[in-house]
């Protein structure tokens, strides 16, 4: 096959949604200009496909950027300033705008009312189209060059490509990470996040599908807690509790090899105490082992009950001080032992990438080279689950491409 160069003014690699947003930005500040959007793969936009269950979580309800920050584990501080030039609020307004009727339920999280992502990839594309953005699919970047007069030079699967401006959304990906520190640009060593725990213990074997709306989590030995939902798989525990103490915990888990002792409170201890002093007290003829309480899964309790050795003829008046004590202790202190990781490979999200440092949050902008802009998972930034990545991108792509229309007298 041929080799063939090709030259645009601006080109975006990485055909994710902070490529997409800054290229449609910078497009519609300078009408006519000449923009590529590079994509390793055979389809653009991938993660937008399938996040949220194929239904794209999109953003996030929390507009205050300092509340919104709050839920990056890595650039928390850093987004705040960006928060402020373009929130989550901006985001919904910003789709709206483009004819995408959006959602919110309860839990904060904002998908479109289709419930189908891809009417937020159809969205994206018809601004592309609009605008006459070139989109190319199967173009790896392997090697990246800046060349004497400041321009760029990619090699992307046989073809070279030169531009004045470079944007990169590559996402989380080592093999860009290793072309940019060719580069010079100090990379954070990436390490999995937004994860959930492999965890064999027979309290909770076979409890697959059981859920609790509220549970307190800690990791013993370390600072590391979360609440949230909690949800029982047949590989262990995940929900949105794990999964955000997976995300705070990225860097320090992975130095433990994910080898470490969970701390599950089923409930607070004053909770406990009640439901047991109120089951002794009113149904005292009442057999230990059936379910006493109307607000825990009845499978778990009785887990508990037989992991405790409690006969199930053990009626609520006859349960001992010291068994008393032990059901206490593991409705408010239960101790799982964690080995090993699940990720989600479609949704794969990383702690790590370009150092934040070495990026100007103003505008998304390389503090060592003026035309190169960066936006997304490619950066040292995550988030929780939420839609809160997604946010990052938007707000991101929409500055850089603000910023990169600057050259051009427009932003």
């Amino acid at each position: 096959m041929n080799s063939e160069s090709w030259y645009y003014e601006a080109i975006f690699v990485g055909g994710g949604a902070a490529s997409f947003f800054a290229a449609i930005r910078l497009a519609e500040l300078v009408p006519g200009i000449q923009c590529v959007i590079l994509e390793k793969g055979k389809t653009v936009l991938n993660k937008v496909r399938i996040s949220g269950g194929g239904r794209c979580n999109v953003t996030n309800t929390i507009t205050d950027p300092r509340q919104l920050s709050e839920n990056y584990p890595r650039g928390q501080k850093s987004l705040i300033g960006p928060f402020h030039r373009f929130s989550s609020r901006d985001t919904v307004e910003w789709f709206t705008s483009k004819g995408v009727e959006m959602k919110t339920e309860s839990d904060g999280r904002i998908f479109p009312v289709s419930d189908n992502s891809q009417s937020i990839i159809d969205c994206l594309m018809r601004e592309v189209k609009k605008y006459g953005i070139a989109v190319k699919t199967g173009e790896n970047v392997k090697k990246i060059r800046r060349l004497d007069d400041n321009s760029w030079d990619l090699q992307a699967s046989g073809n070279h490509y030169r531009c004045k401006q470079l944007f990169l959304g590559s996402g989380s990906s080592p093999a860009m990470w290793a072309v940019l520190s060719e580069l010079g640009l100090p990379v954070v060593k990436p390490h999995p996040s937004l994860f959930t725990f492999n965890i064999r213990d027979p309290r909770i074997k076979g409890l697959q599908g059981i859920s609790l709306p509220e549970v307190e989590l800690e990791i013993s030995g370390t600072p590391l807690k979360s609440t949230g939902p909690l949800l029982i798989t047949h590989w262990g525990l995940s929900g949105p509790a794990i999964l955000k103490l997976s995300a705070w915990g990225a860097r320090q888990l992975a130095e433990m090899n994910y080898r470490f002792e969970l701390v599950v409170k089923w409930v607070n201890v004053e909770t406990a105490l009640k439901l047991i002093e109120d089951s002794r007290n009113i149904h005292p003829s009442e057999k230990v082992g059936k379910k006493p309480f109307a607000v825990f899964p009845v499978r778990l309790w009785k887990s508990i009950v037989d992991y405790l050795e409690i006969s199930e003829e053990t009626r609520w008046a006859d349960l001992r001080k010291k068994q008393m004590n032990a059901l206490v202790e593991q409705l408010t202190n239960c101790k799982l032992r964690v080995n090993g990781k699940s990720t989600f490979k479609e949704e794969f999200v990383t702690a790590g990438g370009v150092n934040l440092k070495a990026v100007d949050l103003r505008e998304f902008r390389s503090k060592d080279f003026p035309n190169l802009f960066l936006a997304g998972e490619v950066l040292n930034i995550d988030a929780i689950t939420g839609g809160f990545n997604f946010q990052a991108a938007w707000t991101g792509g929409w500055i850089a491409g603000s910023s990169m229309s600057k050259a051009h007298g427009s932003g």
